[in-house]
Formats: C-alpha cells, structure tokens, sequence
C-alpha cells in the first residue's frame, strides 16, 4: 500500500517554528515527511533535522523522501526526546515540532487494524508495530472495570458501561479478533436513537482503545517539560493535537510553563519555586482554514499551540 497521507496545519506549523537556516530541529512524529520537508526546505548548509517516529514504515517512506546529509532518523517514541538527542549528540535546539495525529496512511491500512471503516481487519491499532500491547489483547484480556474505565475516560463514551459488560460477554464463547466483530459488540450496547447522531457509534470507543494501545496520554506532560528544556533561549515548540484530552494536557503544560508561581490557590506564599520558562506563541489554539477542512476533513479536529522559550 502506498504511504499517503496530507499534512495537517502545514504552513502554521513550520512557519510558527520561524526556522532559522543554520539551527537544529526536530520533527517527533515525521510519518511521511510532510513537515519534515518543509522545515529542510528552510535549513541552510549548517542547518539541522533530527526526525523521530515509533512507525517503522513511516520512519523508510521519511527516509527516502528526504536523502539529505542533514537529517537523521530515529525510531523511537518522542516522549523519549532526552535519548534521542543524547545519541544524536545534540544537547540543544532550536525548534521541536510534534503532530500527535495518526496518519492517514494508518487508519487507511485495513492491516494496521486502526479504524471502524475495516470489518475484517484484525484488532491492532499499534503505531509501533514491534510493541507486544495491541487492541486485541486490551478487549480480550482486559477485565470489565478496566474496559469501562478507559472507554469512559479516554473515549468520552456515555455507553461505557455497557460496551464494556457486553465486550466481556462475547468474548466468553470467543475471542473479539477484527475491527468489524468490534463495532458490531458496540452498536448493540448503544440505544438505537443514540447511534443515528455523533458520527460512528464505534469511534469514541476505537479512540479509547488507540489511545491505550499506544500511551497516547502518558507521559506527554513529562514529554513537553522535556522539550522545551532542550530549546535554546526563543527556541520554539509546536504541538497539533487532534481531541480534547490530548489538547487539555497541551494547554495547561504552556500555561504552567508560562507562569512564575503554580502553587494552589489560596496559599499567603510561593512555595513551588517554579519560574516560567517563556510565554504562549497562541494564546487560542490555530485551527485549520476552512479551505484545509474541506480539502481534507480530517483535520477538522486539529489545533496547533506554540511555545517559545525565554
């Protein structure tokens, strides 16, 4: 299958990076090498591109994309950018972009086992295909409160209950193993009025379970402390997001790292210490022009936030 995907927030990503030609950047999640492209298009001789993903089919397709002396390639998961650029011996830079979407190319792959769309697909949905965790061992493995708890937290799902309950029934007379067995546990626990509105009855809960197959949310907190740690005086960090959860972690992380004091509330003295490290490049998150919405309507769901270093 051919590595298809479209960039989203191309333009208001890298040029929110305002790439200098001699500086040092990374791209934690290259996929394709969409902005990865786009940022090398930028560096001059001296210029330098780390690009960094846990997919090691997007990690080839990036690097035959991009065969120039001044990237290097790494797979990894970008939440472990202090290893990275320990190897690559950089100690800091100059801008760091991370795009936490799942590729088109992903989702559209019936093997990769990521979306509702593919019946027969088996349960997968691992970015790192080399990881042991997959959808398949979450559903089948994993009891009714787990099942309820990351379906309600991670999916946002009002039916978490009852997926749950009926997940583990199903799975008594034999394993749930493709997407299409999946969504069918799915439709039957959620009202029938209920699934005619919101989109895909099954999508909130294939999120969920994408969400915990891949850590999505652990450790990105710690991930963008990191980071900006690592970004040179007016360094700067761009993160697109692409669900509420994942934006929320982004938001509150620019907000403490733009504030001196982040003690409790209602404390008569600082006590934390804490000094902010820079300020919010956005003070509301960039979404896509309508234009991008239309051209690609996965990006409906995008936002871009900024932070640059003091």
């Amino acid at each position: 299958m051919i590595f298809a995907h479209t960039s989203v927030l191309l333009h208001e990503s890298v040029d929110g990076l305002a790439v200098k030609p001699d500086g040092i950047y990374v791209d934690c999640t290259c996929g394709g090498g969409g902005h990865s492209s786009e940022i090398l298009k930028l560096l001059g001789d001296n210029g330098r591109l780390i690009c960094i993903d846990k997919d090691e089919e997007a990690l080839a397709v990036c690097k035959q994309r991009l065969d120039s002396p001044k990237v290097s390639f790494f797979h990894s998961d970008f939440k472990q950018i202090d290893e990275v650029l320990n190897q690559a011996g950089v100690a800091k830079v100059d801008g760091i972009l991370a795009d936490l979407g799942v590729s088109s190319y992903q989702i559209d792959n019936p093997e990769r086992g990521f979306s509702y769309m593919h019946g027969e697909a088996p349960l997968d949905m691992r970015m790192d295909e080399t990881q042991l965790l997959s959808a398949y061992t979450v559903v089948n493995t994993y009891d009714e409160r787990e099942l309820f708890t990351l379906i309600r937290d991670y999916g946002e799902e009002k039916f978490a209950h009852a997926i749950a309950k009926n997940i583990c029934l199903t799975r008594q007379d034999k394993p749930i193993a493709t997407c299409g067995e999946l969504v069918a546990v799915i439709e039957k626990s959620i009202p029938y009025a209920a699934r005619k509105t919101g989109g895909h009855p099954a999508k909130r809960t294939f999120q969920a379970l994408r969400i915990e197959v891949n850590q999505e949310l652990t450790g990105l907190k710690e991930f963008i402390y990191s980071a900006v740690d690592r970004l040179n005086p007016s360094g700067r960090i761009a993160v697109i997001t692409f669900h509420s959860l994942e934006d929320r972690i982004v938001k509150h992380a620019f907000a403490d790292l733009a504030t001196d004091c982040i003690c409790p509330p209602g404390l008569p003295v600082c006590v934390c210490g804490h000094r902010a490290k820079g300020v919010a490049v956005t003070k509301k998150p960039t979404l896509p022009s309508e234009e991008e919405q239309e051209n690609n309507s996965r990006s409906k769901s995008a936002k871009l936030r900024i932070f640059q270093k003091s």
